[in-house]
């Protein structure tokens, strides 16, 4: 499967595993598909902006006000350009706030402005993953229509070896082209 022509908007939230989104990003563009990343501003704080346009050769925006250079509301613009929404890593915070239409960050705007498939890949601390709250807003998300990839079974950032590390690169690749290229 390929994803020539097709355009990923990669959400990258304030998860540690954010370190893995920029060989994510060369990952998908290497199938063929146009990466546009946007970033939490918790997530620029992990991996900086600069990097992912090195890597897609496009702005990263982080702030719904940051100023633009060409006039466009970009959050509609970018849900309009996006053929697919991947969020990875996607923390609780985020999650959160798209199962509860809370819309407050540019990413979770686009969410909810995209008429594209979302597909999200969670990555936190397996008490946070297993919480029943985060486990109520991934059921929600999914009855709406949303897509989970789940976190695979590894050493966490605290030390302990659970659930709750980002699906494997290759995996979320493999998604994504499954769900791009469903139609076809």
């Amino acid at each position: 499967m390929s994803l020539q022509g097709k355009t990923v908007v990669l959400g990258v939230t304030g998860s540690i595993a954010a370190y893995k989104a920029p060989s994510l990003a060369r990952k998908l563009q290497s199938r063929g598909a146009e990466v546009i990343v946007v970033m939490t501003e918790a997530g620029s704080k992990l991996v900086h902006p600069l990097t992912f346009r090195s890597l897609t050769g496009k702005p990263v925006p982080v702030d719904m006000f940051d100023p633009v250079t060409d006039w466009q509301i970009e959050h509609i613009s970018l849900a309009e350009k996006a053929d697919l929404v991947l969020i990875a890593p996607a923390t609780a915070n985020t999650i959160g706030k798209i199962a509860n239409g809370i819309a407050d960050t540019l990413l979770t705007c686009t969410v909810m402005a995209t008429k594209a498939t979302v597909l999200i890949a969670p990555a936190m601390n397996v008490n946070m993953y297993e919480n029943p709250i985060v486990q109520a807003n991934l059921e929600k998300l999914q009855g709406v229509g949303y897509h989970i990839i789940q976190p695979k079974v590894a050493r966490l950032a605290t030390g302990v070896e659970a659930r709750g590390a980002l699906a494997d690169l290759d995996e979320i690749v493999r998604r994504v082209e499954e769900l791009l290229n469903a139609g076809d």
